[in-house]
């Protein structure tokens, strides 16, 4: 095997071993923290850059596979090791650029925060447990680093722990996806007892010849209950919008390369295991889908900044979880891919707009950005442009690649499904863009451009977001599927009816959000009035949250309630009135304790007697 190859592991290695250096020594020199940090990424992506010239140089399809034993008993296998591929090699290099990106603009953003050190440690071990889920082999060791993931979000969402939100927020992502990886860990518990191995090679050499579909419909629907959770999808995708508490860096981080894109390389990852169970396809599409349309809905009358982007998110996601659930799994990953770049660059953008204005989120309280921070706007124009699809931006291809997945599947309520999503993702995206850019100012604060080590990085995300998207179009050669590719998976040829509808649909949604916020031909307000019931469903986002703390209240409430009667009256009960018995045993006894001679005189006389009596009884019960 290739040394670059055989090397890889210090890839996660790097930011891990930097946030144990960074927790160690160096809390008292945040500068110094800040600095091993970004060297320790910085390095990771170089060395993620080797390892891609060395698997593309490659054939299509040819897999790196090092192991050591981890764990071996009767009946059960677990390695330890890192598995090299076309489809790992591209994960690497978007976490390893995502990252280092976000660290660099946190050097601005984060610029005098009491938690400056703490910080990069936390995105340290956030990258690092990232990298070594991308890197695993089997599902043993995935679920290690799936863990720790969901912990580095914990810590990161919750960083501001000093405002009540964020803890709140922080404990709902956390508890949110112990829901889900309660029945991941379940499904890797019933692979492990079918096939006594959780290697990916192994299973899917195994699940090749295996028939019993009845046992692998449960396993499929277990193991989907991971990406659920953590790639947000309805109904475990309460947390995601919360999770904007945490600093806007964060947000980039979680929303673009690391946590939620942790379940769509799941079940990529996994494909030749759902791929095999027709039921879980068409469940994963349909909740992929559902998800889509129900999150852009509610951004389309969001007020805040970081939520609008969130549920932009949510449905993207929902775009590439459908992709997977109709076979297309080249348009998921394709997607996932330039999704990092421009959602990066969006979150990114909304933090330079929420630096400059001293913290403020509420887009109605913004306006006239534009010629005050002309980088940030252009760039989050780029970005938007790209989530929209607008040709030939990264998004178009990729999103495009998805619908045509869907129609070519036969798929029509998908496809049409898919084709609202777009037209509404081009409107909120740009009602945002024209309320807070390139409307009146409606506040006082001195806007300014962000600092040079802020927006360097929105400008290099924003070539990204542009031109990332050609290594999977046309004009390329299609080189992305062309290497990320398995068996089952569905490719189609370029369908320039679907590229011009979706285009047509996009740039028709920027038209309108231009009609009623720029123009202002059409009222918002009026339109608010007269649609004021929708509008509160959207904008409460469907009551689901109050739904869930409702059942959270009658149920968890209720089930507490019924306990704490239980341990006070019977629990406690029993314990008290064994207590209770002992205390009157000792009041009653000591009254035998006088200390008089003839009083233990009488007691031994009555002992004497009770033992000839009981003598006499038993020589009597012999003889008779």
């Amino acid at each position: 095997m290739n040394q670059i190859l055989q090397g890889a592991w210090i890839i996660p290695v790097l930011p891990l071993l930097a946030f144990v250096i960074i927790g160690m020594f160096l809390h008292r020199w945040p500068k110094w923290a800040a600095t091993v940090s970004i060297l320790a990424i910085g390095l990771a992506m170089l060395y993620s850059l080797l390892v891609a010239l060395e698997v593309f140089s490659a054939q299509p399809g040819e897999v790196f596979v090092m192991a050591v034993p981890w764990l071996n008993m009767p009946g059960l296998q677990v390695n330890m090791g890192i598995l090299i591929d076309p489809l790992s090699t591209v994960m690497l290099l978007v976490v390893t650029i995502v990252a280092l990106l976000v660290q660099v603009y946190s050097l601005g953003y984060m610029e005098g925060d009491p938690g400056f050190a703490s910080y990069f440690a936390y995105q340290s071990i956030f990258a690092g447990s990232m990298l070594g889920l991308v890197l695993s082999s089997n599902f043993g060791q995935v679920f290690v680093f799936w863990e720790l993931v969901g912990l580095c979000s914990y810590l990161l969402i919750g960083f501001w722990f000093e405002r009540e939100s964020a803890k709140e927020a922080a404990k709902k992502a956390f508890i949110t996806n112990r829901v889900g990886d309660f029945g991941f860990l379940l499904g890797i518990l019933f692979l492990a007892v079918l096939f006594g191995n959780l290697d990916y090679a192994t299973l899917e050499a195994r699940l090749a010849n295996y028939q019993n579909l009845a046992v692998l419909i449960p396993i499929a629907f277990l193991l989907f209950a991971g990406p659920i959770g953590k790639s947000a999808q309805f109904p475990l995708h309460v947390w995601l919008p919360d999770a904007m508490e945490g600093p806007t860096p964060v947000s980039a981080l979680i929303h673009a390369a690391t946590m939620v894109a942790a379940g769509v390389y799941l079940l990529a990852r996994a494909f030749f295991i759902f791929s095999a169970v027709p039921q879980a396809m068409l469940f994963i599409a349909a909740v992929g889908g559902f998800t889509a349309l129900f999150a852009a809905s509610i951004a389309l009358v969001q007020d805040d900044i970081k939520r609008i982007l969130a549920y932009s998110t949510l449905s993207q996601l929902g775009y590439m979880v459908m992709a997977l659930g109709i076979g297309a799994m080249t348009a998921g990953m394709f997607h996932l891919m330039t999704h990092a770049f421009f959602k990066s660059l969006l979150f990114l953008g909304a933090g330079s707009v929420i630096h400059a204005l001293n913290g403020e989120q509420n887009i109605w309280k913004m306006g006239g950005l534009a010629p005050k921070m002309p980088v940030t706007t252009w760039t989050f124009v780029i970005g938007a442009l790209a989530l929209a699809g607008i040709p030939p931006l990264s998004g178009f291809w990729s999103k495009d690649e998805i619908l045509l997945g869907a129609y070519a599947s036969g798929n029509m309520l998908l496809y049409g499904l898919g084709s609202i999503v777009a037209f509404m993702t081009a409107f909120y995206m740009f009602r945002l863009i024209f309320v807070a850019f390139f409307g009146s100012s409606k506040h006082d604060r001195h806007a300014h451009e962000s600092k040079p080590v802020m927006t360097v990085p929105l400008l290099v995300l924003a070539v990204l977001s542009f031109g990332a998207g050609f290594v999977g179009s046309p004009l390329m050669g299609n080189v992305f599927a062309h290497y990320i590719t398995a068996p089952g998976v569905l490719h189609h040829q370029p369908n320039v009816s679907i590229m011009a509808i979706s285009s047509l649909l996009a740039m028709a949604g920027i038209a309108l959000a231009w009609i009623i916020y720029q123009k202002q031909a059409i009222s918002h307000l009026s339109l608010r009035r007269r649609w004021a019931g929708v509008y509160q469903l959207l904008y409460h986002k469907y009551y689901i949250d109050e739904l869930y703390a409702r059942l959270a209240a009658v149920f968890v409430d209720g089930t507490a309630r019924v306990l704490e009667w239980v341990d006070l009256r019977i629990v406690n009960g029993a314990v008290n009135g064994l207590a209770y018995l002992t205390a009157w045993t000792g009041r009653t006894l000591r009254y035998t304790e006088d200390g008089q001679v003839q009083t233990y005189a009488l007691y031994l006389f009555a002992g004497v007697v009770v033992i000839l009596i009981s003598a006499l009884l038993v020589v009597y019960t012999a003889l008779a």
